[in-house]
């Protein structure tokens, strides 16, 4: 392969790696052209939090939208309440392969095995109905921190955040997930244009490593899935050896691949295998997306419709129509759906579990005081707290650590605890202190940029 010489900045030069120009044949130039061009911005709007963006829409996700210039994300507070997720807008088209897959309105436990920092996990949760159970995992350490932040600022209820490699999951007893989705390690040409990184680190030997490593996990997801159950798999390269290769391999296991059915005019390339997105065809990154289905047939789970509407156990701190259960794991309470609550107690036994649904509360010396997360939650019980609606300026202060905020009302025994809204919705907590307020936004979610 020839070297790459470094360009000013220390970066490399855009290329087209050898086989992506021999596929493309004499597309190479325009998608080469397309590469040098800025990317476009979207953002994923969440469907239960009003946020009001002017923007083009993205054809393939409803909640999709493409806006005319990127603004400084960083202090917008509705960013920081989960009203949105800025999303690179190929990466939506997993609305379509789960929309295709047809389990939207059943109950069905579903596992994304790379999930950090989270875009398609938080998609997918908003896609999920309210019976099912989602556990997102990330078995990258380092990578844990902001899956946690962005699937807590999102606020689903049912959603277990583990850390645990992908055959881990061998060990649950009776588990056969209904969906999993695979978004792979790859060799990221799909993020050549955004990523200048992407483009330094990129090498033959990449690709053949991350092509063994994405047979790995693809094998252990086959063997989590469930007879019938479906598995969503992508990647952000356009490498055959990491894409149709790896989904032809499990062709020859007994998978069928589903057409995903997407229209012409979204400039999507749909082969046999999977659907390839390039940037001189679509207004997005690169990706390559695959559905597949296992053969046989899995009953639909029973939620008994008692357990489902039953009362909570969280001391009115959960909306009424949630049956929630509660767990106390050290010195954390989470919330977890009641019709998952053993199954969840049973993974926490076998694997990593970072976040046992929804956390709640958290001890303080000898008191539970409510959690970060349970302000942002989507079953959040507002009318059991003290509420205060903040602006921006006084929302920028508290989001950066402040505790004076002028207009607060005074902290006193009737009021320990002071929920934060911005917008009507719920941001964070102010927890009192004798005659004085503390900030409880989590010192690592902390705004630092003035």
């Amino acid at each position: 392969m020839r070297r790459r010489q470094r360009t000013r900045n220390g970066a490399p030069p855009l290329f087209l790696p050898p086989n992506v120009t021999a596929a493309l044949g004499i597309e190479s130039p325009a998608l080469l052209e397309a590469l040098a061009q800025e990317p476009p911005v979207s953002i994923r709007l969440h469907p239960l939090k009003a946020a009001h963006w002017h923007g083009d829409p993205v054809p393939w996700c409803p909640q999709g939208r493409y806006l005319p210039e990127r603004p400084v994300f960083t202090l917008d507070p509705l960013l920081h309440a989960g009203a949105y997720y800025v999303q690179e807008a190929s990466s939506m088209l997993l609305e379509q392969a789960f929309r295709r897959s047809g389990i939207g309105d059943r109950a069905v436990l579903a596992l994304d095995l790379c999930a950090a920092p989270g875009g398609k996990s938080t998609h997918l949760a908003a896609l999920l109905s309210r019976r099912s159970l989602l556990v997102s995992n990330e078995p990258v350490p380092a990578r844990q921190p902001a899956l946690q932040e962005n699937l807590w600022k999102q606020g689903y209820p049912n959603v277990v955040i583990t850390g645990a490699a992908p055959a881990a999951f061998l060990e649950v007893p009776h588990t056969g997930f209904d969906l999993i989705l695979v978004d792979a390690p790859c060799s990221g040409e799909g993020m050549f244009r955004k990523e200048p990184y992407a483009r330094a680190q990129w090498t033959e030997r990449l690709v053949a490593g991350c092509a063994r490593t994405q047979a790995d996990i693809l094998g252990t997801a086959w063997e989590l899935l469930a007879p019938g159950g479906h598995l969503i798999y992508s990647t952000c390269t356009w490498e055959m050896a990491e894409n149709e290769d790896q989904v032809q391999r499990l062709v020859n296991a007994g998978a069928s691949v589903l057409p995903m059915a997407t229209d012409p005019r979204w400039g999507v390339v749909e082969g046999p295998l999977g659907c390839r997105c390039y940037p001189h065809r679509i207004r997005g990154e690169g990706l390559f997306m695959a559905l597949l289905q296992k053969d046989g047939h899995t009953p639909d789970r029973t939620i008994d419709p008692a357990v489902l509407n039953g009362p909570s156990d969280t001391d009115g701190w959960i909306e009424t129509g949630f049956s929630i259960r509660t767990q106390e794991v050290g010195d954390m309470r989470f919330a977890v759906p009641s019709q998952w609550a053993a199954w969840v107690e049973e993974l926490r036994r076998r694997v990593p579990v970072l976040s046992s649904g929804t956390p709640v509360a958290e001890r303080k010396g000898l008191a539970w005081r409510p959690h970060p997360a349970l302000a942002l939650s989507n079953v959040l019980k507002a009318s059991a707290f003290t509420a205060w609606e903040v602006g921006h300026e006084e929302t920028l202060a508290y989001l950066r650590g402040g505790t004076d905020l002028p207009g607060a009302p005074p902290p006193g025994p009737a009021t320990p605890h002071l929920l934060l809204r911005h917008q009507g919705h719920g941001l964070g907590w102010m927890h009192a202190a004798g005659a004085r307020w503390n900030n409880g936004w989590p010192k690592p979610w902390r705004i630092r940029m003035r």
